[in-house]
């Protein structure tokens, strides 16, 4: 990317935490993932460390200690003492316990590589599991459109999935399993209401991502569209029912980010008066 673009990442990211979303790429078409920091022409400095400051999925937010650590050794001394104020900056600002505790021990070592080995061993201990559940669930997903597999067992096996993987997978890689079951047309609409009825169950901020997904998802049925929005004003707050309506317009692009900030800053101080 060119050097705009990948500034443009760092403040998507910022706009991202802002909301109180999980960290999105900057077309806001998919949820970043842990991969995201693994590849070689991977994410710059500032994006990198902006998802491990904010990031609202201590996995990714770990992750993205990755290729701030990477090339450290062999850094100027000048620009090693920015890298480690950094890191300073990442364990006093961090969301996660996680970000923290592996930033320190980077800070620790001395940026070694031994230690750097080793915190993407202990990801992938975390993540490997959790994505082998997740194939195993896919194949769930097949039986269930061959019609080898009826809604209540399917439902049976998706809070089983659910519950296996919970914290251990990345919530990007998560929400585009479930993004494939309520876009395809070959699940029936039975199955996908009675998921929806289990995510109504889920932690307000997945259940705000998954739901507002699901009511941007072209090719819906106005039935479908309706029975969710129908469950969702029946058994949610209506401070809830109007954060998924808002990121739902925004996903729609019937929004930008900064529309919605200010919308809800407008909210805030209403609130207050």
């Amino acid at each position: 990317m060119n050097e705009n673009k990948q500034y443009d990442l760092a403040d998507h990211f910022l706009a991202c935490a802002k909301l109180g979303r999980y960290l999105t790429v900057a077309s806001d078409d998919r949820f970043v993932i842990t991969d995201d920091f693994r590849k070689d022409d991977g994410v710059i400095p500032e994006a990198a460390a902006v998802a491990a400051i904010y990031s609202k999925d201590p996995l990714v937010g770990v992750a993205a200690l990755l290729p701030l650590s990477g090339s450290i050794e062999n850094l100027e001394t000048a620009q090693r003492d920015k890298y480690e104020r950094l890191f300073h900056l990442i364990v006093e600002q961090t969301l996660s316990d996680d970000v923290k505790q592996s930033a320190d021990a980077l800070l620790e070592s001395r940026f070694r590589q031994s230690e750097i080995r080793a915190l993407e061993a202990e990801l992938g201990g975390r993540l490997n599991p959790a994505r082998e559940r997740y194939r195993e669930f896919l194949g769930i997903v097949k039986r269930l459109m061959e019609g080898q597999i009826s809604a209540k067992p399917f439902i049976e096996e998706f809070n089983a999935f659910t519950a296996d993987v919970a914290g251990r997978l990345d919530f990007g890689i998560y929400s585009f399993g479930l993004d494939s079951i309520f876009k395809s047309m070959r699940v029936s609409e039975t199955v996908k209401r009675l998921m929806v009825l289990e995510l109504l169950k889920f932690p307000p901020l997945l259940r705000r991502e998954i739901l507002s997904n699901i009511l941007s998802y072209p090719g819906q049925t106005i039935d479908f569209v309706h029975f969710v929005e129908t469950m969702v004003e029946r058994h949610l707050d209506p401070d809830q029912t109007i954060q998924i309506d808002l990121l739902k317009d925004l996903k729609l692009r019937r929004f930008s980010m900064e529309a919605i900030s200010a919308m809800a800053a407008n909210s805030e101080g209403a609130a207050v008066h």
